[in-house]
């Protein structure tokens, strides 16, 4: 009894630690130790979410249901430092938490339902994950990934389909009753 009353009071520390502000966090979503998760204004984390060890997630957007991040994922913005500022260090330049003038596409990372994110991928801002998408490990996802793709690579390239046009029924009939 103790032991799980311990367990349960850790992950309640850890998620305190790793879900910072303009995060709004689902049902049932496993956040791994070391990961922290952070918006510029939103994210949304839906149901039935698995994120792993060591993830930065630091974008607006949102991670669609049934999503699997694996260990070591980034989710970061592109835009992040205004590096076109003349005579400042980009180390002292406006920062995206300091700056209103972004468009809040540009800023999100749109990963919708049934993704696999395998083990440190990179995800940079202003693209979407479709549906059903797998991103191998080690990839660079730079632009939109078409649903129930599987990409690979740095940048990432489209390497197969994960199901036939008939499959994917199926599998969206079961799923999404």
């Amino acid at each position: 009894m103790k032991i799980g009353f311990l367990t349960k009071w850790i992950q309640h520390i850890l998620r305190i630690y790793s879900v910072r502000s303009g995060v709004h966090v689902g049902k049932r979503v496993h956040i791994g130790l070391g990961s922290a998760l952070w918006a510029p204004q939103e994210l949304i984390v839906e149901d039935d979410v698995y994120i792993g060890n060591h993830c930065t997630i630091q974008v607006n957007g949102r991670i669609g249901q049934y999503t699997m991040i694996a260990n070591h994922v980034g989710l970061v913005g592109k835009l992040d430092h205004n590096f076109n500022e003349i005579g400042k260090p980009i180390r002292y330049a406006k920062w995206i938490g300091d700056r209103n003038d972004l468009d809040k596409r540009e800023t999100s990372v749109i990963i919708e339902e049934d993704v696999w994110i395998g083990y440190g991928a990179i995800i940079l801002s202003g693209v979407t994950i479709g549906r059903g998408s797998i991103i191998a490990a080690g990839s660079v996802v730079t632009k939109n990934v078409q649903p129930y793709s599987i990409v690979a690579g740095v940048p990432a390239k489209t390497i197969r389909p994960r199901f036939t046009p008939e499959e994917i029924i199926t599998h969206e009939k079961k799923i999404y009753k």
